[in-house]
């Protein structure tokens, strides 16, 4: 077999926008188990939307996008329903950067042969492939955005910025998370930076520039998300998967304490896991619990312990079936920072 065996048939974005989903989520509501868990989920998510005062940070763990949700992601961002996003890297950089630049994730097979796989130099994430070669283009391509841009210590943020606006001009599809949220405003943060190709692109710049490069301040993330929080009345956490980026947005309360500032528990909390909670493992530590710390209010948080897939569009698109997004303030949160684009990203050869 060779390459073009495997990458044939391209993963699907599922589109909230053409389903009809809210009698179903309704139904849900009226039933047990997770099945009512996720009806409560996504009214509570509607209730961030529709809360005025409340600025709704989406928290992303796990294959995401290149199992088909990135169309969701990006849905809820074009029609101001997020206001901010903190994602691990993989599902910013390795699959919607990669994506923007004309690649593809592709149907696969979890019982392939991965030892034939790696002889190809195809990926597998579970039931999906991706060109190895087409990742080390997205690899190099950040290299280059870092070369061309000021050495000095970047928040991921504002790194991520520029490769939307690198997208801006260079980008092959609009639907993107990146130049979506450039496009909008929307701030998006990976705490763990390095943790993904943009890792293999940077480690490529600064070895070949040793005497002056760009480095990520991950404290620098930590603080202007702060901001974010200390810059809204109110705030509401939607988190797919848990780990660092659920960690993360909810630290933020504490950090805004720490700091002097009388700021109030995230009001409204979603999470939807697969983990359990037993180990005392991050992803799958109940909302409850995190009221114990002072980061999550009682009374508007629920966890739905489902898989994202089948989850996550069933409350965005309860949410955007009922149109309260078509009222919303847009917040805009990425103008706190005052960026100024370098824009020479924008010079780089294609």
């Amino acid at each position: 077999m060779n390459r073009q065996d495997f990458l044939q048939d391209q993963v699907q974005q599922i589109d909230i926008k053409s389903l009809n989903i809210a009698n179903l989520v309704n139904a849900f509501s009226q039933t047990a188990f997770q099945a009512r868990n996720l009806g409560r989920a996504a009214n509570i998510y509607d209730q961030m939307i529709s809360d005025p005062d409340c600025a709704i940070i989406l928290c992303l763990a796990g294959s995401l996008f290149s199992a088909g949700l990135k169309g969701v992601v990006c849905d809820l961002i074009n029609h101001n329903m997020v206001d901010a996003i903190v994602s691990t890297g993989a599902n910013i950089v390795d699959q919607d950067f990669f994506e923007a630049l004309g690649f593809h994730h592709y149907v696969g097979d979890p019982f392939a042969d991965d030892e034939i796989l790696r002889q190809l130099r195809i990926d597998r994430i579970y039931d999906t492939y991706i060109d190895e070669d087409q990742l080390r283009v997205c690899d190099m391509t950040l290299a280059k955005l870092a070369d061309s841009l000021e050495k000095r210590p970047y928040s991921s943020r504002e790194f991520i910025e520029e490769m939307g606006a690198y997208l801006e001009v260079h980008g092959k599809t609009e639907q993107s998370v990146v130049l979506s949220a450039y496009r909008h405003q929307v701030p998006i943060f990976v705490p763990a930076f390095s943790d993904c190709s943009a890792g293999f692109g940077l480690v490529y710049h600064q070895w070949n520039s040793p005497e002056s490069h760009l480095t990520i301040d991950s404290v620098r993330d930590f603080k202007e998300l702060t901001q974010c929080k200390l810059s809204s009345a109110a705030t509401g956490l939607l988190m797919i998967g848990g780990g660092v980026p659920k960690n993360f947005a909810q630290d933020t309360v504490v950090a805004a304490e720490l700091l002097g500032f009388d700021t109030s528990m995230h009001k409204y909390t979603v999470q939807i896991t697969v983990a359990d909670e037993r180990d005392g493992g991050l992803s799958g530590s109940t909302l409850k619990e995190a009221h114990s710390w002072g980061k999550v209010d009682k009374n508007r948080e629920q966890m739905v312990f489902s898989e994202a897939t089948l989850a996550f569009p069933l409350v965005a698109g309860y949410a955007y079936e009922q149109q309260n997004w078509r009222s919303r303030s847009p917040r805009h949160l990425a103008n706190l920072f005052h960026q100024s684009l370098t824009n020479k990203s924008l010079a780089i050869s294609e």
